[in-house]
């Protein structure tokens, strides 16, 4: 802990000794010193007023204090915390584990007002820093922060009940009052005639008490989810494109159910039309990622901008692909592209640039079927095998941050790809297939069964999977 706070002064020594002194020559061009716990930095003012509203607001205000070469920063902000939300600002990706640095970044993301900051430790919420950061962010009050953590909670809560008890009773009480992400799964159905009603086109949620699937709602009359583009954003459901009839029509158009209302809207396909594509939601958008159309595997993208209601074409894959696996961590966006008979490429989307970026590659045989979830900052993938085992599971694990690969020991039974339906909440993974419902507790190096219910999804054919926050009257 001390060695951490050295060091971040060390680092804030350094940049003051390679900075010119105050009486010894101009200013460096855009920048200001910022003295504080003894030491001075350099830094960029364009950066300052880039990230903080803070020095956005001082900046632009016409004060005196606004036009110093020197600025000395008071009570709130340690030098520590000073580095980190710069660093952020840079476009770091910190990996933050000391109590005490989590505490001084909060703190120096509530003074300065940094939303990045914020954001940060938002996406690096897990179950060793929830309650601190939690409890931090009601002190200081980061309201984006306060909720996410208190969202972690409620999904992680009969993990952390216990260690929870030493909060206090208001925050217990408020993670408590909201709803967890219920694990949700739906079947592979095509458009149905109106007169028809077919009984079975039914979106099914998991009653983890009585360990009974439950119908949540009804696909709408023209929905496919055959070879559809499936994913949740901003807790709303989405089903996009996919076929119907004999001749494999492409549908144009899609569904979006809010389970706040329970109700279902519509919105216009891809530019493209698009079946077996890849849908991800992100940060107010939804990525359309290959597929095909009349027979022919495309690597054109889209991106549907939910508040405008309008699609446009974003880079294309790096090759046509169809039905790839995907994954976000930390907010980053990673897709799994596989390449026959044994190499598998994982590339990161990034949206800001509007680029494809390899991540990293996997030499594995027999890697024919692929799933990828993500749990903190690694990336789980999992693929049949071995040799012609339909039912074993292999799995490796990809670190982000130290771009390691690790081979998870062992095998899984796959159970006609119940595995390849896992969705992650907390530290739990949740897989269904028609058999059975498995969830596991994610170890340091391995997979654990925690529970069974015997009974599985029941509908027939392909499972589509996905998390949703339920109204808990609905439940």
């Amino acid at each position: 802990m001390e060695a951490s706070r050295s060091q971040g002064l060390e680092r804030a020594a350094e940049a003051q000794s390679e900075s010119p002194k105050l009486g010894e020559g101009a200013q460096q061009a855009g920048s200001l010193r910022v003295r504080l716990e003894g030491s001075v930095l350099t830094v960029d003012r364009a950066l300052l007023e880039q990230c903080s509203e803070y020095f956005r607001a001082l900046f632009r205000s016409g004060m005196r204090e606004s036009q110093e070469e020197e600025l000395h920063l008071k009570g709130g902000v340690h030098a520590r915390g000073f580095l980190i939300a710069l660093a952020v600002c840079r476009g770091e990706k910190l990996s933050l584990q000391d109590p005490e640095e989590l505490i001084e970044a909060v703190e120096c993301a509530a003074f300065l007002q940094v939303a990045s900051l914020s954001q940060h430790l938002c996406d690096i919420i897990d179950s060793d820093n929830c309650l601190l950061l939690y409890h931090a962010a009601a002190i200081f009050g980061l309201p984006n922060l306060f909720h996410c953590a208190a969202l972690f909670l409620c999904d992680a809560y009969s993990d952390l009940k216990g260690e929870a008890s030493t909060l206090p009773e208001e925050l217990v009480l408020y993670a408590e009052s909201l709803s967890p992400a219920s694990f949700v799964a739906l079947g592979t159905h095509s458009p149905s005639m109106e007169l028809l009603k077919d009984s079975f086109r039914t979106v099914c949620y998991l009653d983890e008490v009585e360990g009974e699937w439950r119908h949540l709602t009804d696909l709408p009359t023209h929905a496919s989810t055959s070879m559809a583009g499936i994913a949740v954003l901003d807790n709303r459901l989405y089903v996009v494109g996919g076929i119907y009839g004999y001749g494999k029509g492409t549908v144009d158009g899609g569904f979006c159910y809010d389970p706040g209302t329970s109700t279902w809207s519509v919105l216009p396909g891809p530019q493209q039309p698009r079946a077996d594509f890849t849908l991800l939601g992100h940060e107010g958008k939804l990525y359309a990622i290959g597929g095909e159309h009349q027979k022919r595997t495309m690597s054109s993208a889209e991106a549907y901008d939910v508040a405008r209601g309008e699609w446009a074409f974003v880079q294309s894959a790096p090759r046509p692909v169809a039905a790839v696996a995907c994954a976000i961590a930390r907010r980053r966006m990673f897709v799994c592209f596989w390449r026959p008979p044994d190499t598998t490429d994982i590339y990161e989307y990034i949206p800001a640039k509007d680029k494809w970026m390899l991540a990293t590659t996997m030499i594995r045989p027999q890697s024919y079927g692929h799933c990828m979830v993500a749990h903190r900052d690694n990336l789980y993938v999992m693929r049949n095998g071995p040799s012609d085992d339909f039912l074993r599971c292999l799995m490796d694990r990809y670190n982000i941050s130290t771009r390691q690969w690790t081979a998870i020991p062992g095998s899984y039974i796959n159970t006609k790809g119940a595995l390849f339906t896992a969705m992650v909440r907390g530290d739990s993974v949740f897989t269904v297939k028609h058999m059975l419902t498995l969830e596991y507790t994610i170890a340091e190096d391995t997979w654990k069964p925690r529970r069974e219910t015997k009974k599985g999804f029941p509908k027939s054919g392909s499972l589509w999977t996905c998390l949703l926050r339920l109204p808990k009257a609905g439940l």
